[in-house]
């Protein structure tokens, strides 16, 4: 009777841990949920944000094109959307539905970033990143960090990212028209291809458009350092 009496004791503690720990995890997969939902509409907001500065942008003079010309925008939905991505939680329709509205917008940029800035006279720099979702891609993943990092250091760098496999007409025509091999990452760099992965450092010493905003960016450092204080 007395075992009886332990073996209920310990089995009513032990479903109470038990049915702790379940409630314990649904509120936290509850509370993952709700951040994905936010991250969901942040971007769709984000994303219909943008369509409609592309109607007024349009009209833009070229006196308003400065440094980091809404390249802010498009990166942080960028990021929202690598986010989403990592979240197993996210919905795969919704999900693929705000890769494909931001892999148009990216693309509707690059198009009108580069009327702009012929009509203008300004000398760009374009980068069109190509990964992978499909495989494991680790260099993709270490390529994503270092267009991070340039994309900061250079505010007039523009970074436009596809999904090489991702099923969209649009993606599918810049791959034919820029002769992208599945060797992935793949880097289009005003025109010039680079496959595999390569780091700051690297890519600023080899890729002309990179060397020439590496320099400029030393000069103007360099004049501001050497510019003397009035009083």
């Amino acid at each position: 009777m007395i075992n009886s009496k332990k073996y209920l004791v310990a089995f009513a503690i032990t479903a109470v841990i038990f049915g702790t720990a379940i409630f314990v995890s649904n509120i936290l997969s509850q509370k993952k949920l709700e951040d994905v939902r936010t991250i969901e509409n942040r971007v769709a907001l984000d994303i219909l944000s943008s369509e409609t500065q592309f109607a007024l942008l349009e009209e833009t003079s070229c006196r308003d094109i400065g440094p980091g010309f809404l390249s802010k925008e498009l990166g942080s939905i960028g990021e929202k959307l690598t986010y989403a991505e990592n979240q197993t939680e996210f919905n795969n329709a919704d999900l693929e539905y705000l890769k494909r509205s931001y892999f148009l917008l990216e693309i509707k940029d690059y198009l009108l970033m580069k009327r702009l800035t012929e009509k203008c006279g300004v000398k760009p720099t374009f980068i069109l990143y190509f990964y992978s979702t499909k495989d494991l891609c680790e260099d993709c993943q270490k390529t994503g960090y270092v267009l991070t990092a340039l994309r900061d250091k250079y505010p007039d760098l523009r970074v436009y990212s596809f999904d090489y496999h991702f099923d969209l007409g649009a993606i599918n025509t810049l791959v034919s028209i820029y002769k992208v091999k599945s060797d992935l990452p793949a880097l289009i760099i005003n025109g010039l291809i680079y496959y595999g992965f390569h780091s700051t450092e690297e890519l600023e010493e080899t890729v002309p458009a990179l060397k020439e905003l590496a320099a400029r960016a030393k000069a103007l450092e360099k004049a501001a350092t050497s510019t003397p204080e009035t009083n």
